[in-house]
């Protein structure tokens, strides 16, 4: 751990950042946990490949919000800094791989809807439900790099990285499931999943990488804020 963050977690302007980026972080894990429960019911209703993997990386997302809330509260309680970093980069590997085994599985699904040519049902519920997250995910993603950068911590860079992988996640799904609606495209939607697995793959490649590679992705290897 470089000098800068050494005297960094020593410092008490700290705290309403930390607990901030707290409330931030619990946040994403109460909406993520709800935007995957009603886009897993919609996409159950409608057939919808699309939804079904949108739904799944919601409840990913979460975990991953949960690994940040016990990094911040393990800085909190003054716990071994190199300890905190050597736990959160296995567990962010962990993520990793959960979001490999997920877009491999968009890939086989989405494909084998277009095979057989599944028309998934119009969902005004999945639609209502990605403008809503569009919309969420873009604000939380701007929140979470201004704490970033106010505690300058890779892990909340690249947590807030994932969040902005959210939102184009929300956009490819409106996509898809919007075409079929409006104009009767029903390969839109599993293409849009095809779309949402390669967001996703590289997601999980940024979270096997550690937080390093996100900062390079952002530009932010001299500690600056990532861009959305």
């Amino acid at each position: 751990m470089n000098d800068t963050l050494d005297d960094a977690l020593e410092s008490p302007s700290r705290a309403p950042h930390l607990a901030k980026g707290l409330r931030l972080e619990y946040l994403t894990v109460g909406w993520n946990v709800v935007e995957g429960i009603i886009a897993l019911g919609a996409a159950l209703a409608a057939g919808s490949v699309a939804l079904f993997g949108f739904g799944i990386d919601s409840f990913i997302e979460s975990l991953s919000g949960g690994i940040l809330i016990w990094r911040l509260h393990a800085e909190r309680s003054h716990r071994d800094p190199e300890g905190i970093e050597a736990l959160d980069e296995r567990a962010h590997k962990l993520v990793g791989i959960s979001l490999f085994v997920l877009g491999a599985y968009i890939v086989f699904d989405a494909a084998l809807s277009l095979w057989r040519g599944d028309r998934p049902e119009v969902s005004v519920v999945g639609i209502s439900l990605t403008v809503l997250s569009i919309v969420v995910m873009q604000w939380l993603a701007r929140a979470k790099r201004r704490v970033a950068t106010d505690l300058n911590s890779k892990a909340m860079r690249a947590d807030a990285f994932q969040t902005s992988a959210c939102f184009w996640l929300s956009v490819v799904a409106l996509c898809g499931i919007t075409l079929n609606a409006a104009v009767g495209w029903w390969w839109a939607d599993p293409v849009a999943a095809l779309g949402m697995a390669f967001f996703i793959v590289r997601e999980g490649i940024e979270a096997w990488r550690g937080e390093d590679c996100c900062e390079q992705r952002c530009g932010n290897a001299q500690g600056g804020s990532c861009r959305q």
